[in-house]
């Protein structure tokens, strides 16, 4: 596996508590040697956890203090001298009872340690199936995002009101196409600029209507990113001619005819 899926893996977090089976620490190390970078991953590993004990870590009241010395050292009769561990009560009076509280306190730590690794094991793998997840997300929205834009298009295009209208290249562009949808019933007007040559940097193109023989404007035709769709522009009830021509971005009050890119009588 790569260095991702080792990571991935829980393998460091193991080594790292000191629970990794003899297989699970040889090809912990091996990896080591073999990508010096991950040193720097099982630091952090080293830390996180350091740091999650020393958060969590939970002072006992003074009642379970009691019990404890209580079943350590059977024949303290003085609190006070349990609570300063006084040298007159030797420390191992019960060697039974005193291994057995190690035993007991070494046993409580690795099962901490454990648990802390197996929770930061499944907190690297949710972080890394949210992130996927997240993404996915992202996906489909710009997918439904571009299905309603067709949908869109599709309605403009085939509804039955809808005259369309091809504008021709001019020759300063004589490659170019753009084609009028013009409502009939209401006077609206849509565009599809798809066929239009990209855009320079700095200026943008605007829609115009001839309407007894003056220019007015029909509205700036959006080309983000050079995707081009189906939109909707100023609405006319009469209009003589179509043309779209090449303007400093945001537009002119007045058509710069050195820069006529399509052009169309009705």
């Amino acid at each position: 596996m790569n260095q991702e899926e080792f990571i991935s893996s829980g393998l460091l977090e193991l080594y790292a508590t000191g629970i990794s089976s003899v297989e699970e620490t040889r090809i912990v190390e091996d990896y080591l040697k073999q990508f010096p970078e991950l040193r720097e991953e099982l630091k952090e590993i080293e830390i996180s956890l350091e740091n999650y004990a020393q958060a969590n870590a939970i002072r006992p009241s003074s009642s379970v203090k009691e019990k404890v010395f209580d079943r350590i050292f059977p024949d303290a009769t003085v609190t006070e001298e349990k609570n300063k561990i006084s040298p007159v009560i030797p420390i191992n009076r019960n060697p039974q009872s005193n291994l057995l509280f190690k035993l007991m306190a070494a046993a409580s730590f690795i099962l901490l340690l454990g648990s802390i690794a197996l929770n930061y094991t499944y907190y690297h793998k949710y972080s890394n199936a949210n992130e996927q997840l997240q993404i996915a997300q992202q996906k489909i929205d710009h997918q439904e995002k571009s299905n309603l834009a067709m949908t869109e298009d599709l309605n403009v295009m085939t509804n039955k009101y809808a005259q369309p209208v091809v504008l021709n290249g001019t020759p300063h562009a004589p490659d170019a196409l753009a084609k009028i949808f013009w409502m009939k019933n209401t006077g609206q007007v849509y565009i599809d600029p798809t066929n239009l040559p990209q855009v320079p940097e700095g200026k943008q193109y605007q829609l115009w209507a001839i309407v007894d023989g003056k220019p007015i404007d029909g509205g700036m035709i959006a080309t983000e990113k050079g995707i081009y769709h189906i939109q909707k522009m100023k609405s006319f009830g009469k209009v003589d001619a179509f043309a779209i021509t090449l303007e400093k971005e945001g537009g002119s009050p007045t058509p710069t005819m050195d820069e006529m890119i399509v052009s169309a009588k009705m």
